[in-house]
């Protein structure tokens, strides 16, 4: 093995390093970009169905829950919190 293996091997492996640091960075980036823009199709999507839905109330005349339902916590088997 000659002297020039003792520069060459240590050289190759921190340009590796560098490379797979940024590499890693730009793909941690990317991965973060496209969650938030998930996150952000989702929020848009919600709203849509809400507002859909509120629509189709509005027009049909009838209120969010059946009337004569009783929707207290107690009848819903939850325990009330104290106040």
């Amino acid at each position: 093995m000659s002297s020039a293996h003792f520069i060459y091997i240590p050289l190759v492996a921190i340009a590796g390093m560098m490379l797979g640091f940024i590499i890693g960075g730009r793909a941690a980036r990317n991965a973060y970009e496209l969650e938030l823009r998930r996150e952000q199709e989702r929020a848009e999507a919600r709203a849509r169905r809400a507002a859909r839905k509120a629509r189709r109330q509005q027009e049909a005349g009838s209120p969010t829950t059946k009337q004569g339902a009783d929707t207290s916590d107690a009848a819903n088997g939850r325990a009330s919190s104290p106040d």
